[in-house]
């Protein structure tokens, strides 16, 4: 179970996998077992590129909006 929509952008670290997606949202999955952990909200068009550094995650849509979560 997942994003509502197409998924547009997929990053990862060394435990951490972050996609970001055409539901608006961004979610941050456990890489050893595929667990759901966040559900993170507050774009309103979708997000096209996500990137994280192991303490933020920055996110991208197409209307030039940019978010940094921690």
């Amino acid at each position: 179970t997942g994003h509502e929509d197409y998924v547009r952008s997929v990053a990862l670290d060394g435990q951490r996998i972050v996609s970001g997606s055409d539901d608006n949202t961004i979610k941050v999955w456990d890489l050893e077992t595929g667990a759901l952990l966040h559900t993170l909200t507050g774009h309103e068009g979708w997000v096209t590129s996500v990137a994280l550094d192991g303490q933020h995650i920055v996110s991208g849509l197409d209307d030039g909006t940019i978010k940094v979560w921690d």
